[in-house]
């Protein structure tokens, strides 16, 4: 199973996702978003393809949103797209893609509806919460 993540190494939610998907047993592609950028294409693509608008792809904390007047619901998807394209941190994160779908993991644990196989429980994420019990029981 092919497995891409859209990936930001600084935010502890795509760090547990991938790593959710590493311990699943997946070697996924890694794209580091922030490095590469995006393309209008790339992005629009994404969002279709996970049922998302520019706007609620849209990350409002600890990104210059705010800032950009970003926030204001007259903002059009168009000069969202074009403050994404600029600003590559304003997606959130992770956008996780599988045969199984495309989908922005947050709560981390979300990934799992895209795996077909699972991590060997008990398992936590980053923080200490446990997500999968010693039976593989997904407990979120």
């Amino acid at each position: 199973m092919t497995v891409v993540i859209h990936h930001n190494p600084a935010c502890g939610t795509s760090r547990n996702v991938l790593q959710i998907i590493r311990d699943a047993g997946y070697d996924p592609t890694v794209i580091d978003y922030l490095e590469t950028g995006w393309t209008r294409p790339q992005l629009l693509a994404l969002f279709a393809a996970a049922d998302l608008t520019p706007r609620t792809a849209l990350r409002t904390t600890k990104s210059p949103a705010e800032a950009l007047g970003l926030l204001d619901p007259a903002v059009s998807d168009e000069d969202l797209l074009d403050a994404m394209l600029t600003h590559p941190v304003l997606v959130n994160r992770p956008i996780v893609c599988t045969p199984k779908g495309v989908r922005l993991c947050r709560p981390s644990e979300t990934v799992l509806d895209l795996l077909e196989t699972w991590p060997q429980g008990p398992y936590t994420k980053e923080d200490g919460e446990l997500i999968l019990t010693t039976e593989g029981t997904r407990l979120v």
